[in-house]
């Protein structure tokens, strides 16, 4: 997989997201949901959802979290999709000849 199948999925994704999204909360979510929604006296819990998921968003990328799934999965980093294009690309190295007996030393 690379840079283009991570862009297919984050639209699909997207996509599929509806402008109301549903979610069963077992009995502990809901009592830290409570308890952040009364201390932090939002309006309402999907403005604490949002902060949540932009918190473990922002956890993700600040730890490589997200670089290291995405590695693994897309063979890219967080960095090269906002880019959109590689290190190799960024770099021309995708250019380079192939470094066989004949073009080791060449450059």
């Amino acid at each position: 997989m690379g840079l283009d199948e991570l862009n297919d999925d984050v639209q699909d994704a997207y996509s599929a997201l509806d402008d109301e999204l549903s979610v069963d909360l077992d009995r502990e979510t809901k009592t830290e949901l409570a308890m952040l929604q009364a201390v932090f006296d939002h309006e309402g819990p999907d403005d604490i959802v949002a902060r949540a998921i932009h918190q473990l968003f922002r956890l993700s990328v600040d730890t490589a979290d997200l670089d290291f799934h995405l590695r693994t999965t897309y063979d890219v980093t967080y960095d090269e999709y906002l880019a959109g294009m590689t290190y190799e690309e960024m770099t021309g190295g995708s250019n380079l000849p192939s470094l066989d007996e004949n073009n080791r030393y060449r450059m």
